[in-house]
């Protein structure tokens, strides 16, 4: 069994059975080798005499960081492992908040949606409905941006853009809706009101008020295209809310779990690809592989369709604006978000594109056959 080297208090020493090491010179703890069982056995005294020290005090001992213990013999520092910083001890209060909210509005549903009974068309249409770059969280100021942006306005602009699409799509017989979501719906990834990256931003609202604001207005969209046609919902991992944006559609999949007409791609994955017809249809929030390497990433990824479908496009988001670019055979199409301009991108220029909710129309055999533009 191999060893480490340790300085030990005389007691410390004492416990474990060994002969009293002379300490080096100017220090109180003399270094013994012992082995990984001993240094468990340690770890356990030094945790007792710091869970025993607080409660001789009637102190809570996850408010007690350290103990130091100083004698003529021995000077013992102790980390305590039960001690919870009281960020953290926020954090972890919020979230048992949100779990409570989400516990108790599951009680009150039933889950049973009844089954749209549909009739199939040889000249089916695919919808693919696909808000990107929501930010429910973002706050701009009028008096800085000019423009007033809020985690309401951005929840109304959603569901006046899915109004507007849908008027907007009325002539065309659609038996699918594809809806990409993602893509930072909520502006902050944690408490401290930073990205998944530890970057500040301006927010409205706390955390938990806007991963709910998110929830339901996923739910009612959601519902509102059932009236459709089935429903797949396409998840894309984002950079704003890499880890909040995935339990959101993780909770919002649980929502539609006994309802055989929603169909959930919502696993961790940046590019997500699937078919209609003809048409290879991918997206990815695009913080990640540049837009040079997509073609062959799909080719590569999506390969069990890529010779089956003749129409292959990559619908893409994170920069707010529209680009559109044939690379070979794929169409790359960047699509332009709902949310208003915060400061730093008013500062650094990034503003004046359209806001808008965009949606596409794919035919069967024809591929993308009508771009579909809600402007705000």
């Amino acid at each position: 069994m191999s060893k480490i080297r340790k300085l030990l208090s005389n007691d410390e020493a004492i416990f474990l059975g060994f002969e009293l090491n002379k300490p080096q010179e100017h220090h109180k703890k003399a270094r013994y080798l012992i082995s990984v069982n001993e240094e468990n056995k340690i770890k356990e005294l030094r945790n007792k005499g710091i869970l025993d020290s607080c409660n001789n005090l009637e102190v809570d001992t996850t408010t007690v960081k350290h103990l130091w213990k100083k004698d003529k013999g021995s000077s013992v520092f102790v980390k305590n492992p039960l001690y919870v910083n009281l960020e953290d001890q926020k954090s972890i209060d919020e979230v048992r908040i949100l779990h409570d909210i989400f516990i108790k509005d599951i009680k009150k549903y039933s889950f049973k949606y009844p089954s749209f009974k549909r009739e199939k068309s040889k000249e089916g249409h695919c919808l693919v409905f696909d808000p990107a770059d929501i930010h429910i969280g973002k706050i701009c100021s009028s008096f800085e941006t000019g423009e007033t942006y809020n985690s309401q306005i951005a929840v109304k602009r959603v569901k006046k853009g899915l109004k507007g699409i849908l008027n907007k799509s009325s002539g065309y017989n659609i038996d699918k809706v594809i809806f990409i979501a993602g893509n930072d719906i909520l502006h902050v990834d944690n408490a401290k009101s930073t990205t998944t990256s530890g970057t500040s931003q301006d927010t409205d609202r706390m955390w938990y008020d806007n991963f709910n604001m998110a929830k339901k207005l996923l739910i009612e969209v959601i519902e509102t295209l059932l009236t459709i046609a089935d429903v797949e919902v396409v998840f894309n991992p984002s950079n704003h809310d890499f880890t909040h944006g995935f339990m959101l559609l993780d909770s919002v999949s649980s929502w539609f779990h006994q309802c055989k007409q929603v169909k959930f791609n919502n696993d961790m994955s940046h590019r997500k690809y699937t078919v209609y017809g003809k048409n290879l249809i991918g997206s990815t929030h695009m913080d990640g592989a540049k837009v040079d390497k997509l073609h062959s990433l799909m080719s590569e990824e999506a390969s069990e369709f890529w010779h089956k479908c003749k129409h292959r496009y990559i619908y893409g988001h994170h920069i707010h604006h529209k680009t559109a670019k044939d690379i070979f055979s794929v169409c790359i199409e960047t699509l332009r978000s709902p949310s208003g301009t915060d400061s730093w991108h008013h500062r650094n220029g990034f503003q004046h594109a359209p806001q808008a909710i965009e949606g596409f129309i794919h035919h069967k055999e024809h591929g993308q056959i009508a771009r579909l533009t809600h402007i705000f």
